[in-house]
This record gives C-alpha cells, sequence and structure tokens, in this order.
C-alpha cells in the first residue's frame, strides 16, 4: 500500500530520495564501427575518447561481409572478428581502456538505402548503446550521413562522425648515389 502525498512535500522529497539512493544506473556503452578500412583509427581514437570522458565501456562492432546461404553467424570472438579488430587494439592497448566485441554482418543484395545502417542500430541498440561513433567515409550504407539518417528515422542512438585519414603523399625513397 502507498501513500499519497503531495510532490513538492518534504515527505514525497524523502520518499523520493529513499527510493533512488544506491541505486545508480551504469553509463551506457559507447560504439566504434569497424569495417577494415584505414578510415577506423580516427574512429576507434574518437571512440576511445568519449569512452574515457563519460567513464563508459567501450563496444567494437565489426561489420563484416554478408553470409552465405545457411551459414551460421560469426562469433563476436571468432577470427574473422579478431582480424577486423586488429588494427584498433594497438590504440586500445596505449589508451588503456578495455572493449567488448560485437558483430554486424552487411545484409546480402539490395535491402534499400538504409537496410545496412538499420541492421548495425539494431547491433548497436542490443548492446544499449547510446552513442556511435561512425567514419564519415565508411562503406556504402555504414557511412556516418546514411546512419545518423537512419538513427534519425528510428529515434536514436546518438551519432558521432570521425574524420577521415588525412591523405598524405606517397615519397619515394631517396637513393644513394
Amino acid at each position: 500500500m502507498t501513500s499519497l502525498c503531495l510532490p513538492s512535500s518534504p515527505a514525497a522529497k524523502a520518499a523520493s530520495a529513499a527510493s533512488t539512493s544506491g541505486r545508480s544506473r551504469p553509463p551506457r556503452p559507447v560504439a566504434a564501427v569497424l569495417a577494415d578500412r584505414l578510415d577506423d583509427v580516427p574512429v576507434v581514437d574518437e571512440a576511445a575518447r568519449l569512452a574515457v570522458a563519460r567513464g563508459a565501456p567501450l563496444l567494437l562492432i565489426a561489420v563484416l561481409p554478408p553470409l552465405l546461404p545457411r551459414a551460421a553467424a560469426a562469433a563476436p570472438d571468432g577470427a574473422t572478428a579478431r582480424a577486423v579488430l586488429g588494427r584498433a587494439l594497438p590504440h586500445l592497448a596505449r589508451a588503456g581502456i578495455g572493449f567488448e566485441p560485437a558483430v554486424c554482418h552487411r545484409p546480402a543484395g539490395r535491402g534499400g538505402r538504409l537496410r545496412a545502417a538499420r541492421d548495425l542500430l539494431d547491433v548497436a541498440i542490443a548492446h544499449g548503446c547510446s552513442r556511435l561513433v561512425v567514419s564519415r567515409s565508411g562503406p556504402e550504407g555504414l557511412d556516418a550521413s546514411t546512419v545518423m539518417e537512419a538513427a534519425a528515422i528510428r529515434g536514436g542512438p546518438f551519432v558521432h562522425e570521425a574524420p577521415p585519414v588525412p591523405w598524405a603523399p606517397l615519397t619515394a625513397p631517396r637513393s644513394l648515389v
């Protein structure tokens, strides 16, 4: 049985404080989308910066090719996912931050312009992510603008855009002649 009291009364404030004290919500993870490209490095750096600033865990989502018909989905700790995550691991070790792996398979065939982004958002939301860091020049359907559009239609999570790797001209080694 609950007692009725005015919301502004001292009894209501004390009851509210007693019910919420000691139950702080754990921080929601920050996700980095890795598509096995050179642009994964700025994505991981931005996601690690956000995770450390928020005191939140880091979720690394490896984007893998479409599944073959009747094939089982790859495990987040499988060899294929580890190969995609490999470029990010040295940066995370330097930052001293842990991570949790996840896998998102690209859709097979043509399922519409936003299908790959919707599938990616499904994985992020299933892990409780509030922030998603995506490369500005990601693969088709998984670039930042497409994922932002899909997130706006769906109503979340917030999508951060990581800049691409700056281009540097290749230099030929000088001859010793």
